[in-house]
Order: C-alpha cells, then sequence, then structure tokens
C-alpha cells in the first residue's frame, strides 16, 4: 500500500474522530448543558475508547486493509445516525432520566466511534516501510493529528458557524465512507453499505427541523397557543423558551422581560440612558423601545439575524457586539447605566464562567457610579437549592444585598429577578437578638 494512501486514511481518521467529539460535544449542550462536569467525561469516555482502540489495533496480525475499512463503515453510520439531531432528541426524549440518555449516547454511539477509528494507525503502520519503527509510528501519529486538529477547527468555526451542526454531521459520516471506499474499491458489499449509510444519514439529518443551527445553539422559531394574545410566536434556544412576542400592538413579552421593562422604565424611570444586555435572546427588551440605548452582548454572531428575520420580523433596536459576555465585561472601557445579565445556554444552564464572583464584579465593573444589576435566573422558585443559594450569595458578595423578585413561586423552576445597586457595598451583618438588640440604632443611622 503506499505511503500516500496511508497519510489520507489515517488524516481522514483523525479529522473524523476529534470532530465526532466536537459534534458529540454540541449535540449535548441543549440537553445538559455545557458545564465542566458535562464536558470533561465526554472527553475522557471519548479519549478512554481511543485507547482501548490503539490496543485493539495493536493486536490485529492480518487482513488490514478489510479490518480499517470496515471499522470506517460502521464508524460512518454510528456518526451519520447517532450524532443526527433527530436520533439524539429522541435519546433525551424518552430514556429518562437524563443520566440514562446521556450515558446511552456515550457508550453507545461515541465510544463505539472512538474505539473503531483508534485502532486505524497501529494497523496500518503494519504496512509502512521505514527504516525505523518509530519512523513508521511518528510519522502515521503526525497525519492523525494533523487532521485532528483540522477536523476540529473547521467543522467548529466553518462548518457549524455556516452550514450548520447537521451538517458537520454528514461531513464527518461521509469522510468515513470516502476513506472506507478508499481501501476496499472493489467490494461490491462496501459500496452497498456506502449507498445505504450516506441515504441515512442524509434523512435524518435533513429532517432535524430547527430554523437554524450554528457551532453555538440550535434556534427553534414556531408558532404557540396562548390565549388573548394575536398570533404568538416563541423563540427557543437549544430547545428552551428565550423569548415570546405577538402581532398585538402594544406586542405582548414573556413575563421576565415584562417585568424588567417595568423596572427600567416606571420604576427607575429610564430615559436617554446606556443600557446593556448580557445575553440577546430575541431582542425584546429594546423592542419598539426608543427611550434609551441598548448594547447587546452574545456569543452567538449569527443571534440577531436569526431572531430579526423569523422572530421579530423587523430589525432589532440597538448595537449587537459578538463576544463572550465576561471578556467584555473585563476589557470594555465602556460604561452603563444599567446591565441586564440573561446568559443561559440552555434553559437552567448558565455558563459556569458566568456565576463566578469574578463574573459579577466585571458587571460592577461597566457600571456607572448611579447604575443598576438586573440579573434574570432560573432557579428553583423556594430557593431552597445550593446553587439557589450559593448563587444569589455570590451576588451579594460583590454588590452588597439586592433585591429578588421570584416571579413563579407556585412552580419548582422559576424566573428569579435580581436588582443590584453599584452605589451599595457588601458589609458585616448581625443578628438581632432580645439581649442585644440594635435595631433602634441602626434604623437611627
Amino acid at each position: 500500500m503506499s505511503r500516500f494512501l496511508i497519510y489520507v486514511i489515517v488524516f481522514i481518521e483523525g479529522f473524523c474522530s476529534l470532530g465526532a467529539e466536537v459534534i458529540a460535544l454540541r449535540r449535548l449542550v441543549p440537553h445538559v448543558g455545557s458545564s465542566i462536569v458535562v464536558t470533561a467525561p465526554t472527553i475522557g469516555f471519548f479519549l478512554l475508547a481511543l485507547a482501548l482502540g490503539y490496543a485493539s489495533g495493536a493486536k490485529v496480525a492480518g487482513n488490514y486493509l478489510n479490518i480499517v475499512a470496515r471499522n470506517f463503515l460502521i464508524a460512518a453510520a454510528l456518526a451519520g445516525i447517532g450524532l443526527a439531531g433527530i436520533s439524539v432528541d429522541w435519546m433525551f426524549a424518552h430514556l429518562q432520566p437524563v443520566l440514562v440518555a446521556y450515558l446511552v449516547f456515550i457508550g453507545g454511539v461515541l465510544c463505539p466511534l472512538a474505539w473503531l477509528l483508534g485502532q486505524t494507525v497501529p494497523i496500518l503502520t503494519n504496512l509502512m516501510k521505514a527504516e525505523r519503527t518509530g519512523e513508521a509510528s511518528g510519522l502515521a501519529l503526525y497525519w492523525s493529528t494533523l487532521g485532528s486538529f483540522l477536523g476540529s477547527i473547521s467543522l467548529s468555526l466553518l462548518v457549524m458557524q455556516w452550514l450548520g451542526v447537521s451538517a458537520a454531521v454528514f461531513a464527518c459520516a461521509l469522510g468515513l465512507l470516502i476513506g472506507a471506499l478508499l481501501l476496499a474499491q472493489r467490494n461490491f458489499k462496501f459500496w452497498l453499505f456506502f449507498g445505504l449509510t450516506i441515504a441515512m444519514a442524509a434523512g435524518l439529518n435533513l429532517q432535524h427541523e430547527v430554523t437554524a443551527d450554528t457551532a453555538y445553539a440550535e434556534y427553534v422559531i414556531g408558532d404557540v397557543v396562548l390565549p388573548g394574545q394575536k398570533d404568538p410566536r416563541a423563540f427557543r434556544v437549544n430547545k428552551s423558551l428565550a423569548s415570546l412576542i405577538d402581532d398585538s400592538d402594544p406586542p405582548n413579552y414573556t413575563r421576565y422581560i415584562k417585568h424588567l421593562r417595568q423596572i427600567l422604565l416606571d420604576d427607575l424611570g429610564f430615559f436617554d440612558k446606556d443600557i446593556l444586555v448580557l445575553g440577546a435572546g430575541g431582542f425584546t427588551l429594546s423592542h419598539r423601545e426608543p427611550l434609551n440605548r441598548y448594547t447587546y452582548v452574545d456569543i452567538d454572531p449569527a443571534i440577531k439575524a436569526i431572531a430579526e428575520k423569523h422572530f421579530l420580523r423587523e430589525p432589532a433596536r440597538g448595537e449587537f457586539i459578538a463576544d463572550d459576555a465576561r471578556r467584555f465585561v473585563a476589557t470594555s472601557e465602556r460604561r452603563f447605566d444599567a446591565v441586564v445579565v440573561d446568559v443561559y445556554s440552555s434553559h437552567t444552564s448558565i455558563p459556569s464562567h458566568l456565576v463566578t464572583r469574578e463574573f459579577w464584579a466585571g458587571t460592577r465593573r461597566v457600571l456607572k457610579p448611579d447604575g443598576i444589576l438586573l440579573a434574570n435566573l432560573i432557579l428553583d422558585g423556594k430557593l431552597e437549592t445550593p446553587y439557589a443559594r450559593n448563587l444569589l450569595a455570590t451576588i451579594d458578595s460583590v454588590f452588597g444585598r439586592c433585591a429578588v423578585d421570584v416571579l413563579h413561586k407556585a412552580k419548582a423552576l422559576a424566573n428569579v429577578e435580581v436588582s443590584c445597586f453599584a452605589s451599595s457595598r457588601p458589609a458585616e451583618t448581625g443578628i438581632y437578638i432580645d439581649e442585644k438588640n440594635r435595631a433602634d440604632l441602626d434604623r437611627a443611622r
């Protein structure tokens, strides 16, 4: 077998194996979020399966080309079918609890794919003519790793951004099928399997009904039934309701947007103010609101065009900046009268780097001295969980005591609106007791 063809095959293996891992992480976001407790085990399981594949490949003693071709065909089916959005959605809809669906996805799709592709390099190095064993394995690993680098970069930054995640899945499956055909050009069964797999991969990925699909999120905009509203529609991000709007005059919005508008426009009387919104959602906070200047920051550069075309059906009011929220508040020289934090990668998942004390200190940094922070949080309605208590305590540690409004007290998960003033400062607190009651003195002060 020519050295050039071996390099092509191991390049495809690297490209598609790491590409599959990137796609898997992206597919998990709408269902389990993107926190470190999700990404770290996923990467760990993938690497474990890859290592086991290396060990299995080292034991192969013959029939090298057919084995690798067979592995590529099976891996192509796992990628094209198992990583399709409709397949992943089915797993998480029908396999409960969520941990079961996650383990089935990892154990039934991602790990077998990695194990099969991991066998490629140790098998094909048997066919390389080289003066030293180290030369053969080193060059094979070089081309495999180069493929991994280009696969992760091109699929995440180019294919997902411009064509969507489903296109990346199809590209990964197609690459593996091409590799299989290069290895078994005259085998009719391989050609038949190629045709069936490519048809199923295309069908499943083309049927993934989304309005838009980017490297950061899956967007679905569709009609909903809401009594008393005129043609209401929902803006869903990663299967979670982000915004609502209808064609009434004035339009109806989600309850938490109405609440934020009430604070800014009615309670505080904002006029001619600069408002920073971290997390664009459906751009409804500034919709038909001409009194103030709005700046939206969202990590997905495509979200504004998607919202304008399919949701608002008119241009969004305000400036849009595609950037990470934490990076923006840490580096911006601008100062704002209000900062609205509404950052979610799915219904209950705030990216973990946007809940820390350092992030909230960044939001305070970009506030004017008399500015206000408004944060929309999804917490348990009773604020009893450790996450709810710790997150609120973290914000208080930066701003001092903040106002907390629970909008849906009877629900297990509720919108919780937190209001903090830049003029406040954290301070030590005490407890009033009968023996030492300083309530009157504190009130007088």
